[in-house]
């Protein structure tokens, strides 16, 4: 039983002839007989009877008729489903991002994605890098944006753009009044930063030996997010991303870093698996300036 036969089955019962159901379907009445036979070979038993030069639908026809009619209308709706997805209009797309990239970088991405994509569903998940490592291995999620590369067996990773560091501190600060904070600037503030065994660390550290200091971390953090309460309460001076325009928010000013060192915008996808449509689309978006 196929979905040509329930249709020719309903249109007779709905119509009272295979001559009116074969013109309701836009087919030829030899072709519509020859599709009701089949139908009532693969069954057994037949489904209408001639009474009086009407056909006369059998008590099975009628047992029948109800559920199949049912079944044409979820194939009508499934298809329509399968239609809308193939148009990229329907679906879903599963996003693993960093903190700073989740306040920064995707919203703007996000909302042109929308913008041709309205009925599509996104689910957002703020993770660890680690986690979100796992995440796309298990194919948990379809895409990845983090502030720095994820080294892991499968992991395709993909670097968007230099991000530098800039430190981060309250309006009116000394430090404010400065092009541009360098490790001495930094000497006797209680520093907030990235550990030492986070990816950046070393070239911080590094950048601070050079000028004959140890950078000492007060207040060590694993995202530039989680700095900006700490400094905004008076905590210390931020050494983190400038990924966000720290400055827009109310109460702080940001500084470029020098010796200018950068983390790197990444794109990860899991090179075992074959990379979503819709997930290609917002890649397409974020690697398009503006």
């Amino acid at each position: 039983m196929n979905t040509r036969q329930l249709e020719i089955f309903c249109a007779i019962m709905r119509d009272g002839s295979v001559t009116a159901a074969a013109n309701s379907l836009s087919i030829s009445q030899p072709a519509a007989s020859k599709l009701l036979h089949h139908l009532e070979d693969q069954l057994g038993y037949a489904l209408f009877q001639r009474i009086g030069g009407r056909l006369i639908p059998t008590p099975e026809a009628d047992l029948l008729h109800e559920d199949a009619a049912r079944v044409l209308r979820e194939m009508e709706v499934l298809g329509d489903l399968a239609r809308r997805v193939g148009e990229r209009r329907l679906g879903l797309l599963r996003l693993g991002a960093s903190l700073p990239v989740a306040w920064s970088v995707l919203p703007p991405a996000l909302a042109r994605f929308r913008a041709s994509h309205p009925e599509v569903r996104i689910h957002l998940h703020t993770l660890p890098k680690q986690e979100i490592a796992e995440a796309l291995r298990t194919g948990a999620i379809d895409l990845a944006v983090t502030l720095s590369p994820i080294l892991a067996p499968t992991v395709r990773t993909q670097t968007l753009a230099p991000i530098p560091l800039a430190a981060l501190m309250p309006q009116g600060h000394a430090l404010a009044g400065l092009d541009a904070v360098a490790p001495g600037d930094l000497a006797g503030q209680p520093l907030i930063s990235y550990g030492s065994h986070a990816e950046i660390g070393p070239a911080l550290d590094q950048a601070f030996r050079a000028e004959g200091l140890v950078r000492q971390v007060a207040i060590q953090v694993a995202s530039s997010v989680a700095a900006v309460p700490l400094v905004r309460a008076g905590l210390g001076v931020a050494l983190v991303d400038g990924l966000v325009d720290w400055a827009d928010m109310a109460g702080l000013a940001m500084r470029p870093f020098r010796p200018r060192l950068a983390m790197g915008l990444a794109l990860a996808t899991d090179g075992a698996r074959p990379i979503p449509r819709l997930a290609q689309a917002l890649i397409a978006l974020l690697r398009a300036p503006g």
